[in-house]
């Protein structure tokens, strides 16, 4: 089995914003007792057979680049709130990463160029800011299993210059099958599992549908000998909200602060009292909450909303 994991990781989503962030937009973040931050800068692609990544360029919001990265990190850390640096691509029309797949040879040694100068960037400004984490992608499926020996020969060049711990964030679906687990510290999971079909579904209909989902876990977290990491969780406020966790269409939009709060609750008291389980990001936190109205907002954020209060209780638990 794996070691026990003696602190959790109570951590935030940190979305990027246009303007460098200050004391007060820190200040939730500590009162809702969490410990870790996600900062997470993007790279853009226009298409996903196009395989050129821009990024750290002037038409970026700043705290998608490495000047912003480098502030938002100064500024939490103020709060002693610890970094996980996740990187992150962004297909044009917000399409699917995980579905990024080049249609040449040529076109696939350009984009393992491109990915690696992304990666590689941020993993030096990783090290020099002495950043706890670094995850070296998000959601990127076809371009994991078609090409595997690029994936291990990234990881040993990131760890030559780059010290701190690395996780991968797999999608739910994804990370029964990423063949590079024994080389990283923590096996991240983007923890959007299906588990109920209720259109405000209780804590116990939510608790029994992680059951499947959590033997798999546990499965991959004894065979590898690593703990396990939500890179993100999160539940929007929305009807069926437990269904399909992952669906961000805007078509759905009937509000449901109950659902998010059930399907919360009954993540923290499936995962967070299990030694093998290292913690997890919520999805997603803004600089900026006086925008969130509870009444009005279906979407992920848990700020201002009821759902915010359960975070607070169960990250109190595991907090030093």
């Amino acid at each position: 089995m794996t070691t026990v994991v003696p602190e959790k990781i109570n951590g935030l989503s940190f979305v990027a914003s246009g303007e460098p962030i200050d004391h007060e937009n820190v200040l939730p973040v500590t009162e809702v007792n969490a410990n870790y931050a996600a900062i997470m800068p993007f790279g853009f692609i226009r298409n996903l057979d196009h395989p050129e990544i821009n990024y750290n360029w002037e038409r970026q919001w700043f705290g998608e680049t490495l000047r912003g990265v480098e502030q938002y990190i100064s500024e939490l850390r103020k709060a002693n709130i610890k970094i996980m640096l996740k990187p992150q691509i962004w297909v044009s029309h917000g399409e699917y990463t995980g579905s990024i797949e080049m249609d040449s040879e040529e076109n696939w040694e350009l984009l393992e160029n491109s990915y690696r100068n992304f990666i590689i960037d941020y993993a030096k400004l990783a090290d020099n800011l002495k950043v706890e984490m670094l995850c070296i992608g998000t959601e990127l499926d076809r371009f994991v299993q078609r090409r595997p020996e690029f994936w291990s020969t990234l990881i040993k060049e990131i760890k030559s210059v780059y010290n701190g711990r690395l996780t991968y964030a797999a999608n739910w679906d994804e990370f029964k099958r990423v063949p590079f687990w024994n080389e990283l510290d923590l096996i991240g999971v983007d923890a959007y599992f299906p588990l109920s079909e209720s259109k405000t579904p209780t804590v116990e209909d939510c608790r029994e549908g992680w059951q499947n989902h959590k033997s798999t876990i546990v499965e991959i977290s004894r065979k590898h000998r690593k703990p396990v990491l939500f890179t993100e969780f999160g539940y929007r406020s929305v009807d069926y909200t437990a269904k399909e966790p992952w669906n961000s269409d805007r078509r759905m939009n009937i509000v449901n602060l109950t659902a998010q709060s059930n399907a919360m609750t009954a993540l923290f008291e499936e995962f967070w009292d299990e030694p093998w389980f290292a913690g997890g990001f919520v999805w997603k936190w803004f600089h900026n909450e006086e925008w969130i109205k509870a009444d009005e907002n279906s979407l992920f954020t848990p700020q201002n909303k009821p759902v915010e209060q359960v975070i607070k209780l169960n990250y109190s638990k595991f907090k030093k």
